[in-house]
């Protein structure tokens, strides 16, 4: 199976049969991106939350591919709104079963507003606060992936790795709005997983931080990192 980053929060899965889109937050909104909402075609897309840096090019994307859309009902129910057609709408603890895997949407502590104005995208004055943030379990390639979206530390993360098995782990690091590098070692430790990798990070000065130090950290407890730059491809 096939990874490929786009920086920030955004990647893409594929297996062949089908590409999964994750957090679409490309160029030129992502300033890490090196590529557009023109240049990706996803059969299906999932969104964590509906923050601008995760959802800004969702409704662009899914408009000239038809992609398939999972999101938490209420973030679908806005994604209606935009016009985007081919929705699934789970909350927490719904899984969404395709032919080539599921996706499950499981707990995670972030706020969770739609879009404002294009100077307060965050602003709930001008956007709308919409139900919860969420983690992503991907069934996908044989593999179980779990994207931790954006989010601190929590303690259940152990109990959703040891529930699915987790092969892979994608976790913010950045720190200031979710949770930092330090949290996120241990919060690796918790799910299992024997490789990682950072999302979240170095997109915007208030989210720098080491990845290197990061990725140390994890070898000196026997896992895997696994950092890539934006625009990188990796078979997993």
């Amino acid at each position: 199976m096939e990874l490929r980053y786009h920086g920030h929060s955004c990647f893409e899965l594929s297996d062949g049969q089908a590409t999964l889109l994750v957090d679409p937050f490309l160029a030129p909104n992502n300033p890490k991106a090196v590529v557009t909402a023109d240049d990706v075609s996803p059969t299906h897309i999932a969104l964590t939350h509906g923050h601008a840096d995760h959802v800004a090019d969702v409704v662009a994307v899914a408009g000239r591919t038809g992609a398939e859309c999972v999101a938490i009902v209420e973030l679908a129910n806005w994604l209606e709104e935009q016009g985007v057609e081919n929705l699934h709408d789970p909350n927490l603890g719904g899984t969404v079963a395709f032919d080539w895997g599921s996706i499950k949407l499981v707990q995670a502590f972030h706020t969770n507003t739609a879009p404002g104005s294009s100077e307060h995208p965050f602003s709930p004055t001008s956007g709308v606060t919409i139900g919860s943030a969420a983690g992503l379990i991907i069934e996908m390639g044989g593999r179980k992936l779990y994207d931790a979206g954006d989010t601190c530390l929590f303690g259940d993360m152990e109990m959703i790795g040891r529930r699915h098995e987790v092969d892979l782990a994608f976790l913010p690091i950045g720190g200031h709005y979710t949770m930092d590098r330090h949290d996120a070692v241990y919060a690796a430790e918790l799910t299992g997983a024997r490789r990682v990798v950072p999302i979240h990070f170095n997109t915007f000065p208030a989210i720098e931080t080491d990845v290197a130090a990061f990725a140390a950290d994890l070898e000196d407890r026997g896992i895997e990192p696994l950092v890539l730059e934006p625009g990188e491809t990796r078979e997993i």
